[in-house]
């Protein structure tokens, strides 16, 4: 039985055109030419964090998150970068029951606004920096599991990764459903790997609710 759902963050819950748009602008870039080296990297199967190094040869994340706060530019999302099926999805899953939380790799900013997007709806929400460990270390999942009042078996994660997501939560003895959006999932839906891993595929959120009950009923 699958009593609670977890959820990863970017291109899961959030649409990141703006946070790597705002990258783009922030690397003197167009816009369409980050997106586009952004997706190569992706498909050699790269760190995403290569795609600054292609641009600013030594680039350092953290650094230049903390300059660009200093310049009034920080990292931000809110409400309108939500995906329109989130809401919906999880009203949705509380009502049938299911215990909910967030985790995902995430700065102790965006942790912030999480929190204050989320706190009335979910039961946990859980970052990297909160825990000292990210995704896909194995340590991260452990977090998730201690966290959540249920068996590893009765968790659902939910994410748009399989290397960051999808393995290491069935790694960590966790069901698992792969969402179709963003330039991750988009890259990899079609790989024997996207096809076999996953407990389930989805195209939106809104899928969940009926994908846990079949689950269920055939647990049963």
């Amino acid at each position: 039985m699958i009593r609670a759902v977890v959820f990863d963050v970017g291109e899961c819950l959030v649409d990141e055109t703006r946070e790597y748009g705002t990258w783009a602008d922030w690397l003197g870039i167009p816009r369409h030419t980050f997106a586009a080296v952004f997706g190569a990297v992706i498909a050699q199967g790269r760190d995403y964090r290569d795609v600054f190094q292609e641009f600013r040869p030594g680039f350092e994340l953290y650094e230049q998150r903390e300059a660009r706060a200093r310049a009034g530019q920080p990292e931000h999302f809110d409400e309108t970068d939500l995906y329109p099926d989130v809401r919906p999805a999880l009203a949705r899953l509380r009502a049938s029951g299911q215990w909910l939380g967030i985790a995902g790799n995430q700065t102790v900013r965006a942790g912030g606004i999480l929190r204050e997007l989320f706190t009335g709806d979910v039961d946990l929400i859980g970052t990297s920096d909160d825990w000292g460990a990210s995704k896909p270390d194995p340590e991260f999942f452990v977090r998730v599991g201690d966290a959540v009042p249920f068996a590893n078996d009765e968790i659902l994660y939910v994410g748009d990764r399989l290397d960051n997501d999808i393995r290491p939560a069935l790694a960590a003895g966790m069901r698992t459903a792969l969402i179709r959006r963003g330039p991750w999932a988009t890259i990899q839906w079609a790989t024997e790997a996207a096809k076999r891993l996953p407990t389930v595929r989805i195209d939106s959120l809104s899928e969940l609710p009926e994908q846990i009950a079949e689950l269920n009923a055939q647990g049963r």
